[in-house]
């Protein structure tokens, strides 16, 4: 007789932690791919590739090459959802990783608008699709193969480690960047400087590969489908059927936890782009009001993410002992206050007021982002959520992500302040609030039990469904 998911016995701590590191290298290296992108599109792009006679426009114009990527994320997330959902978390993880990597790479040796002309934008923007359509994949597998291995009782605390990746990138290639950008001079910089953090992207990649493909696929994911093998040669045809299309799965099913995916994601999402990309373009292309230097933001960013790194878990763990729900509506309500905090204090152009300005946005952030990884794994079942959760996630990024840094620029733009964004944020901020305050504490759920399998149990009481709990939350 085959063993429910529940009765699985939980890996070793060891197991643990070999799947946590090599999810948190590989989310670190795609996600160093891309906040260098956003960093160069505002410091890099407008002169190389973007050349106009008004800075703004060719500010906007690299700004909107950092949102096209964004439109390929959920793309990607339905194509690497869907087949991570029927082949395996693992296997697409390496395909994400060698995709992002590869582009990245590519740009580092992409000519100038100097050298090529109008081809050097298109052929950036073609490779800023490839590494947004390779992150809409590599999210939801990252998340979702720590999320399933281990128990619930420190579930978000696990979880959180892959997001302490997107810090830990951001960390890597500020950094790199604010070291090239004081050993060597503004003309070097742009000249060929920019491109070596571009090209070590390579050696990131191999190093994340060799992490990644030592481990083992989900075991939730395994006994799934194995089950899901059993009920099809025993008649299940129709269960099997609709296992090779999870995203229709997660829409017929789950379509009030897709649109709560959406909505946490807007406040957490909008923040963190105003906190760590705005924050470059508006203190160094508005003058005569901001005249800091590259590495002046660059270096309030850099310790920014260094505490933000080191938070993230936290924020992860403690959502284990009081809940998903608390921490992130906390999280929301504190960047929409601290976005006005945070422009007054980046306004007077210190250095460790704009440092304060930046930790404390990415502390309220942490709250936000330290239990989402759990939070959204815990709202979909073992068959599609790779597919729900990418789907959910990607969505929201273009709407909230990927317009932020230029409407951020618009407003400040139109309106002449700061405080433009920071009305901006707040109403991503409320859209979250409601999101995720209408939803139920999703804590305790067990990711083991799976509607796809037991829906159709004759015997089954709604007490005993496994998506009992989601099923009270629509009604």
């Amino acid at each position: 007789m085959t063993n429910s998911p529940s009765e699985a016995k939980s890996p070793s701590r060891s197991t643990i932690v070999k799947v946590v590191s090599a999810s948190m290298a590989g989310t670190t290296v795609e996600w160093y791919d891309f906040f260098l992108y956003g960093v160069a599109a505002a410091l890099v792009f407008p002169k190389v590739f973007f050349p106009a006679s008004d800075p703004a426009v060719g500010v906007l114009l690299a700004l909107g090459t950092f949102a096209i990527g964004f439109i390929a994320r959920p793309i990607g997330g339905l194509v690497f959802g869907h087949y991570g959902d029927i082949l395996g978390r693992k296997k697409l993880l390496v395909i994400s990783l060698v995709m992002m990597g590869l582009s990245t790479f590519l740009i580092g040796l992409l000519p100038g608008y100097a050298t090529i002309g109008v081809a050097a934008p298109i052929l950036l923007i073609v490779l800023r699709l490839v590494q947004g359509f390779g992150l809409g994949g590599e999210w939801g597998g990252a998340v979702l193969i720590v999320s399933e291995y281990g128990d619930k009782r420190r579930r978000g605390y696990w979880a959180s480690w892959p997001q302490a990746g997107v810090p830990l990138g951001q960390l890597m290639a500020n950094g790199l960047l604010a070291l090239l950008a004081l050993v060597q001079t503004e003309e070097a910089f742009l000249s060929w400087g920019w491109r070596i953090p571009f090209l070590m992207s390579a050696v990131l990649v191999i190093i994340g590969l060799f992490i990644r493909l030592s481990i083992e696929e989900s075991p939730v994911f395994r006994q799934a489908s194995e089950q899901a093998a059993a009920q099809a040669a025993a008649g299940g045809a129709d269960a099997d059927a609709k296992a090779h299309m999870p995203i229709v799965e997660v829409f017929r099913k789950y379509p009030r936890e897709v649109f709560t995916a959406m909505g946490a994601r807007f406040a957490e999402n909008v923040s963190y782009y105003i906190f760590t990309v705005v924050i470059v373009t508006y203190l160094t292309k508005n003058p005569p009001e901001h005249t800091a230097s590259s590495s002046f933001v660059l270096n309030a960013v850099l310790i920014g993410a260094a505490v933000h790194f080191v938070t993230i878990p936290i924020w992860g763990a403690l959502s284990d002992r009081f809940g998903r729900k608390p921490l992130y509506l906390f999280g929301a309500v504190g960047v929409a206050v601290w976005s006005f905090v945070f422009i007054f204090l980046i306004d007077t152009k210190s250095f460790p007021l704009t440092v304060v300005a930046v930790v404390g946005g990415l502390l309220f952030h942490g709250a936000m982002y330290g239990p989402q990884a759990a939070f959204l794994s815990e709202l979909f079942g073992t068959r599609v959520r790779y597919s729900g959760v990418s789907v959910g996630y990607q969505l929201a990024s273009i709407l909230a992500g990927g317009l932020a840094p230029i409407v951020a620029v618009a407003l400040y733009t139109g309106f002449g302040s700061g405080y433009a964004v920071a009305v901006y944020v707040t109403l991503a901020s409320v859209i979250t609030v409601l999101a995720v305050g209408t939803y139920s504490e999703t804590k305790n759920r067990d990711l083991a039990d799976d509607p796809a399998f037991r829906r159709d149990a004759p015997t089954s009481s709604a007490a005993d469904r496994p998506d009992a709990a989601t099923q009270n939350v629509r009604r």
